[in-house]
């Protein structure tokens, strides 16, 4: 059968198109299933994301206080079970914005965050108010304390006798000779920003000095219990173990003691330092001091709160272990 030239010239058209449209497939399946380029081992590695270790509470309570520097609040709250008894507490935020519109006497509740060392609450949420607390009945409103002065820096240190953690009598006078760091515990302290705190920073510190170069060796350490009636000296040598264990720190230059009630109450009200149980509560609410005797026996130095770097405590304990 003659085709006619039309007919021919559309055939010979589609055929092209066909042959094309093949070529132009298989180019583009053969891209496609290109093997990927071999992985160069020598190539740095992406570092994974720092792993944290970091409890999680929940807590109710209300606010005792807010502090003027916006990221403070005093808490009276419920107990926190495996963590903390019921008792009132400082916690802080990380943004000021948390704790906006909030007063005194509201009822909160917040997620409390605990890292190895530092703690902070956040999603505070008032939930309403709470009546002030009625004055309890039972309790005195005097405590059977000496008349004592505050002591401020340059005053000698009285001679105090305490029990340390080896059940050895000490005293303060033993220490005139060498520069002696002091600082306020209580073994049932849960919160790592508090005495927890307070030895980290004296471990930190003898290990700095344990490596200055022609450091001097007059130098000592006394974590002082103010919770006298708990904290034994078998209480406070294991508590002693436990910070040897978790900080690998010496003890040799370090003791942990406590003694007569009428004895503590006098020395933290010489440096301003206060503890007071709540009613119904087994913890301590309290502030923090640590201080610094020159080999002397003088008052060099007072630190307050927790905000304070081993480095600033090492450079007083350097000067007061050179006092004349």
């Amino acid at each position: 059968m003659k085709l006619s030239p039309l007919v021919v010239g559309c055939l010979i058209g589609a055929a092209l198109a066909v042959v094309v449209a093949l070529f132009g497939f298989v180019r583009v399946s053969h891209t496609a299933v290109t093997p990927p380029a071999p992985v160069v081992t020598s190539s740095p590695a992406i570092a994974a994301p720092a792993k944290t270790n970091v409890q999680v509470f929940f807590v109710k309570g209300f606010v005792k206080e807010l502090k003027p520097d916006g990221r403070t609040v005093v808490v009276a709250h419920e107990e926190i079970p495996n963590y903390m008894e019921k008792m009132t507490m400082p916690f802080k935020v990380r943004t000021t914005n948390e704790l906006a519109g909030l007063g005194t006497n509201d009822q909160i509740h917040f997620r409390l965050n605990v890292a190895e060392f530092e703690s902070w609450i956040d999603q505070v949420t008032k939930t309403g108010q709470t009546a002030t607390p009625a004055a309890d009945p039972k309790r005195k409103d005097f405590r059977l304390v000496r008349e004592v002065e505050v002591l401020k820096i340059g005053d000698a240190l009285p001679d105090y006798r305490f029990t340390n953690h080896l059940g050895q009598a000490i005293q303060t006078a033993q220490f005139k000779g060498q520069a002696l760091a002091l600082t306020f515990i209580f073994t049932r302290c849960p919160l790592v920003d508090f005495c927890p705190r307070m030895s980290l920073r004296f471990a930190q510190a003898i290990k700095q000095l344990k490596s200055t170069p022609n450091a001097p060796t007059n130098y000592h350490f006394l974590s002082l219990s103010f919770d006298v009636e708990y904290d034994t000296p078998l209480v406070l040598r294991n508590h002693a173990n436990g910070i040897k264990a978790q900080h690998d720190t010496d003890l040799s230059h370090w003791d942990f003691a406590t003694g007569a009630l009428i004895d503590i109450d006098d020395i933290t009200e010489r440096f301003g330092l206060a503890f007071a149980r709540d009613p119904g509560t087994v913890a301590f609410n309290h502030n923090m001091r640590t201080v610094v005797i020159d080999a002397t026996g003088k008052v060099q130095s007072i630190f307050i709160g927790n905000e304070w770097k081993a480095d600033a405590l090492v450079a007083e304990l350097l000067k007061a272990a050179q006092a004349k």
